[in-house]
């Protein structure tokens, strides 16, 4: 009688990218202004990067600021900016410290000049670094990232330097974001909301979903350990039969 294979399950993810969602609930059910949530926010971010180069993942995206945010209220998205350039200099230091490698995809040409120069800063302090990449997407979109790799492609085409049927998923995919780190894995969402939100929707064509209740500010060890106990029971097939794998 032949043995049927098994299914074989998932390991820990290479890749873990996070849709930080809840401050401002989390700030709500507190009695506290919107900033507050925020600042938690910041903290859990902290303690998710330690928590994930402490198991081993190699990559770490989080999506800090789409490109929809600015459509929130003008303090609110000033807060934000000050925030996140407030943890550039405060931050940084210590995750180059830790061998952390940093690096930031997005539209970076909205942000003030202090800003684009603090990641522009930020990334070159810690490019040679051999731990975990932390990729924090800010301006970004799914969208735009997929509109300008087909722009680049199309340029090329037009100045003779490829060939129109040369363009494949291969050549499509190295002109996205990330296109030199493997793709997420896992990507999870907290809040409770269960939708990707325009988010790396190319490279997270196989990924596992986790969409879980705890708003960012409460995602501790618990819960990171709950998402990746899922992970971890997943059969990944991407697009093969369970008798196939």
């Amino acid at each position: 009688m032949t043995q049927q294979k098994q299914p074989v399950a998932a390991a820990l993810p290479r890749h873990i990218a996070i849709i930080m969602d809840g401050n401002n609930r989390w700030a709500r059910a507190r009695g506290l202004p919107g900033a507050e949530g925020h600042k938690a926010g910041e903290a859990a971010v902290q303690g998710v990067i330690r928590r994930c180069a402490e198991r081993g993942v190699e990559v770490l995206t989080l999506f800090a600021f789409s490109s929809e945010n600015w459509r929130r209220p003008e303090d609110e998205v000033q807060h934000l900016m000050r925030l996140f350039l407030h943890a550039l200099g405060e931050r940084v230091a210590e995750l180059h410290e830790n061998g952390v490698r940093l690096r930031f995809i997005g539209e970076r040409s909205a942000f003030s000049d202090d800003l684009q120069r603090g990641m522009a800063e930020s990334e070159a302090l810690t490019a040679a670094n051999g731990g975990m990449t932390v990729a924090i997407a800010v301006n970004y979109g799914g969208q735009w990232d997929i509109t300008r790799a087909a722009r680049h492609l199309a340029e090329e085409v037009a100045a003779g330097r490829l060939a129109a049927e040369a363009i494949d998923e291969d050549a499509m995919a190295a002109q996205l974001s990330l296109s030199d780190l493997p793709p997420p894995d896992l990507l999870i969402r907290t809040g409770g909301e269960c939708r990707i939100s325009n988010f790396l929707l190319w490279q997270a064509a196989y990924s596992e979903l986790c969409f879980t209740p705890v708003l960012w500010p409460d995602f501790d060890d618990q819960a990171l350990t709950a998402a990746l106990t899922d992970y971890a029971g997943r059969q990944r097939r991407f697009g093969g039969r369970v008798e196939d794998i």
